[in-house]
């Protein structure tokens, strides 16, 4: 009887490999979750920091143009960004802002925000 109930010397250890490989996929799938995530913090942190940018810009586009775009500037540095264009038509303001951030293996990475911001024109 007591035979019967041993293991076969060929399965010792083989928990412990089965454990291995496991806890190796979690960490691979934590870390696409991760990556995942914090590109979209980065993204969602570019268009905000756009929309705020361009409701900068256009606030000021009619009182003083040649400074709205330096406001524009001034939000987006306040917020982790860069300001990679800003075009006044008017009233309207057309901002856009690169957030860099950087990834765990894969390095730095850019996130690009673009918004509009203006006066709500009726038309008959």
């Amino acid at each position: 009887m007591r035979e019967c109930a041993r293991r076969p010397r060929a399965e010792r250890g083989s928990a412990t490999v089965w454990a291995v490989g496991i806890m190796a996929i979690i960490w691979v799938a934590a870390l696409v979750v991760v990556q995942i995530g914090t590109a979209r913090v980065a993204r969602h942190r570019a268009q905000s920091t756009a929309d705020l940018s361009a409701l900068a810009a256009a606030s000021w586009a009619l009182a003083a143009p040649g400074q709205a775009c330096e406001r524009a500037r001034t939000i987006a540095m306040a917020n982790g960004a860069r300001l990679r264009s800003c075009s006044l038509s008017g009233a309207t303001a057309d901002v856009a802002v690169v957030v860099e951030f950087a990834l765990p293996l894969t390095g730095s990475r850019t996130a690009i925000g673009i918004a509009r911001a203006g006066p709500v024109s009726v038309e008959a």
